[in-house]
């Protein structure tokens, strides 16, 4: 049996972490870029095409023998065509569909009765929510983008004609913290998660991450990850998902779903037996999971965002040199302001110590500190 062709709509960060792991498999890995020097086209081979042009997917479907995604944004009418021309993609258009439209997500957990914060469908009529409410574009959100907080009617009302389509209204929780729990599931339904980790925020966009979570009791984290499996289950994952979880008190709720590897899985590199780009590709491919057991006690990772400084080489004489148990990924972008460029690793005992180090670190290559 020879080994298969793994081809990803999508050529950003998530698709590059995902080529080591293929060929380390010894899979042949290819990625669908926008442009020649996208993140993963830098380290694998790569076509160039429109992924919302069903006939430029099309043709480089032809060229794989399973298609997958490091993105959300590719139209539901391409994915179905592939299905519906014999290709293999995972997720499952069916599936997919609950990270690409988060009304039909809410509907979802309401059906298989997981918790959601109040929520409707708003078109215009009664808002049965009180303000300040969370309003969301239903499709096309990322990292904070599409999600408002609103104050008022007219705020609300103002929003809705500007993006001339439904929304998505929520409840403002006043939840304690926020928290993903990672999951992956096979065809032939074989599912683990990892340990649930925190996320911490920023203006929208995540910055830090800690594996597992901080002083979480077993009963919860119990849950968390019995609900995360509870939905691959029900939407027929194939591959692996993040589940984004506000926590209040002892309970949760839901907030979102990304059928792909994710930011908070990151830490899994280093601080997993399995990574969640390696568990993706056992996932779709069909083959045995991976182990999810941690390797250390702890896990951080540190988003590296675009700032002052444009040289992220030079960090490294000192970082190196003052924590040579660090571990870098650079992500080959154009440094921007806000703009995910890299992260960092720790893995150990001493949470707080790694918390320290992994935020130096951070602020060092962005250029917040300069020792």
């Amino acid at each position: 049996m020879s080994f298969p062709r793994v081809g990803v709509i999508g050529a950003g960060q998530l698709a590059r972490m995902m080529a080591i792991p293929a060929n380390n498999l010894g899979i042949s890995f290819r990625v669908f870029a926008a442009i020649p020097n996208d993140s993963a086209a830098q380290v694998a081979n790569f076509v160039i095409g429109d992924y919302t042009n069903a006939v430029d997917v099309l043709a480089f479907a032809q060229e794989c023998d399973v298609i997958t995604f490091e993105h959300e944004l590719v139209p539901a009418t391409v994915i179905r065509e592939l299905e519906k021309r014999g290709v293999k993609v995972y997720p499952k258009a069916d599936s997919f569909q609950y990270s690409q439209n988060k009304l039909l997500m809410r509907e979802k957990m309401a059906e298989i009765g997981l918790p959601n914060p109040k929520w409707q469908k708003y078109e215009g009529g009664a808002v049965d929510i009180a303000f300040p409410l969370i309003a969301k574009v239903p499709t096309g959100g990322y990292d904070g983008r599409g999600v408002y907080v609103i104050k008022n009617q007219e705020e609300l009302q103002s929003l809705y004609l500007e993006v001339k389509s439904p929304l998505l209204l929520e409840e403002k929780l006043n939840f304690d913290y926020e928290i993903s729990v990672m999951v992956a599931r096979s065809p032939h339904e074989q599912a683990a998660t990892w340990p649930a980790t925190l996320t911490i925020q920023s203006d929208g966009i995540c910055t830090q991450t800690v594996t597992p979570v901080p002083d979480i009791s077993h009963e919860l984290s119990t849950s968390v990850q019995s609900a995360a499996l509870s939905i691959a289950q029900a939407i027929s994952l194939v591959g692996v998902m993040a589940v984004e979880i506000f926590v209040v008190g002892d309970k949760f709720f839901i907030n979102e779903l990304a059928l792909r590897p994710h930011n908070s899985g990151h830490w899994s590199i280093e601080g997993s037996q399995t990574s969640q780009f390696e568990q993706h590709l056992r996932a779709i491919l069909d083959l045995p999971l991976g182990s999810t057991s941690m390797v250390a006690p702890y896990a951080v990772m540190g988003n590296v965002l675009g700032g002052e400084k444009h040289d992220m080489y030079r960090p490294y004489l000192h970082l190196m040199a003052r924590r040579p148990d660090l571990h870098f990924h650079q992500y080959g972008k154009e440094v921007k302001p806000g703009r995910k460029i890299g992260h960092v690793t720790m893995i150990g005992d001493d949470l707080l110590q790694l918390q320290h180090e992994v935020t130096h670190a951070v602020d060092y290559m962005s250029g917040v500190i300069d020792e």
